[in-house]
Parts: C-alpha cells; structure tokens; sequence
C-alpha cells in the first residue's frame, strides 16, 4: 500500500470526511503558499496541475488557470523542481495530461515525481485498455496511479478500473468538462455508491463542486470531495493563499456538518 493511500485509508477510517483541494503550478508566484494555506485549513491531499496546452476535460477556468501559468513559463518540470522544497505532511497528487510524461519518458517522469514528494498520479486521458506502459514505469515505486470512474460506466467496466487503481478512486459527478454547478445531481450519490461496493478504496468525488454546500452534498455519499475550479477562479480573481485557505476552511466545516 503506498503512501497516498495509507493516508487517505487511515483518515477515512478514522470516520473525517476527505477534502483534496487543487492548485494549478504555477498559476501565480506564491502558489506554494497555497499549497501551504490548503494545509491549515484541514486539507488531506493537493491535486496539482501540470499546466499543459490542450487539455481535453478541463473547463473555462482551469484552462484559464493553465493559461496563466504557461505564460508565466512554468513547465512540467519547474513545477516538480518547486515541490521538492514544500514542507507539508499531506499527499501530493499529480494530475496531468499524457503527453507530458510521454514526452519527459515515463521512467523519467515517475522519478522526478518521487523526488518532489508527490505520492499520486492522474492521467485521464490515458484509458484503462492502454496503462500498461505506465503501469510497468511505475513499477514498485511508491506513486500510486488513480482511475476516474464515470457515471456512465458499467458496473463491470467500475470493477476493472477499481481493480487498477491505487490511493482512491476518483468519481465524476458530472458528465463534461471540468467547472462549477450550482448543485450536484443524482448522478454522484448513485456513482459512490456502485464504486463503494465493488472496492474498499477511498471514493472521492470531483467535478462541479462550486461552494461549501455542494461540497457537504457530494462528500455525503462519497469519502469525500475534490475542488477545483472555484479555488482557481479566486486566484484568477486576484485571491490570496490565505484567501484561498479561508475558502477551504470553510469547505471543510461544510463537509464535517459543523
């Protein structure tokens, strides 16, 4: 089991509710610090973006956000670069698009990441039927490769890709690209709930959280909630780390009810 995972599992099971706030790298010159905000305000992991060019299913505001941060310069590899000197004690994961470890070599990629501290990775646009030349990169290295599981998909296509995947599972409220929704549907209490019986990992869900309120509504079914797009459009805005730590504190009292 690695490190993400056990983590996640130990927190999880301690009955907490789990919150993975995003950051794009290099959105803006203190994003470390908001990594850092995330943190004290009672996050249990980072996703981080590896801002690339085209990505296929992120919205308006994480492309915005990726936008940013390529004209700033960031590249995958000063963003790794820049984690190696974070001193937090919760997971990193990073999402990214294929090209981009396809590019640096898988091998090269799963090293780097272990050398920056991260213990996740996502990839979504690499499908099930087409992990193994990454799967064999990672190898016995403690990064643990995280599947996303559509509402859509058969309970047979959800027990594969569980199966596969290491740290959590990581359930799509939504069909469509990635953004804010005044609420989350029906889909994600029936998607966390399939995915929970069919594996014992962690079921995060992601995609249109906008406020502490949808966030308690998909944490409720789930483990627990990813939020993206509406931190990203507060730094966007001009927000601060502390501002962004403020809104995940307040997050984070949604889904713990108090």
């Amino acid at each position: 089991m690695g490190t993400l995972e056990k983590h996640l599992r130990e927190r999880r099971d301690s009955g907490r509710k789990l919150l993975m706030p995003y950051v794009t790298g290099g959105i803006t010159d203190d994003w470390l610090d908001v990594i850092r905000a995330y943190e004290d305000a009672g996050a249990d992991g980072v996703e981080v973006n590896i801002p690339f060019s085209d990505p296929v299913m992120d919205g308006p505001t994480i492309q915005a956000a990726s936008d940013q941060a390529l004209r700033r310069g960031t590249t995958p590899r000063t963003v790794l670069s820049e984690l190696r000197g974070l001193d937090v004690s919760i997971p990193l994961i990073v999402m990214t698009y294929a090209n981009i470890p396809f590019r640096m070599g898988y091998r090269r990629f799963v090293e780097e990441c272990i050398q920056s501290g991260v213990h996740g990775a996502i990839i979504p646009d690499v499908p099930y039927e087409e992990m193994d030349a990454w799967e064999e990169a990672v190898g016995d290295a403690d990064l643990d490769t995280v599947m996303l599981a559509s509402p859509i998909s058969s309970d047979e296509r959800l027990a594969k890709l569980t199966a596969r995947s290491r740290g959590f599972v990581y359930g799509v409220n939504v069909l469509g690209v990635t953004g804010e929704r005044s609420e989350v549907g029906t889909w994600t209490a029936d998607l966390a709930g399939r995915v929970k019986q069919i594996t014992d990992l962690p079921v995060v869900m992601g995609f249109g959280i906008s406020s502490p309120e949808t966030a308690a509504a998909a944490a409720a079914p789930s483990d627990g909630v990813i939020v993206a797009s509406a931190i990203m459009r507060l730094l966007l805005d001009g927000g601060s780390a502390l501002e962004a730590g403020a809104f995940v504190a307040d997050l984070r009292r949604a889904i713990d009810g108090v």
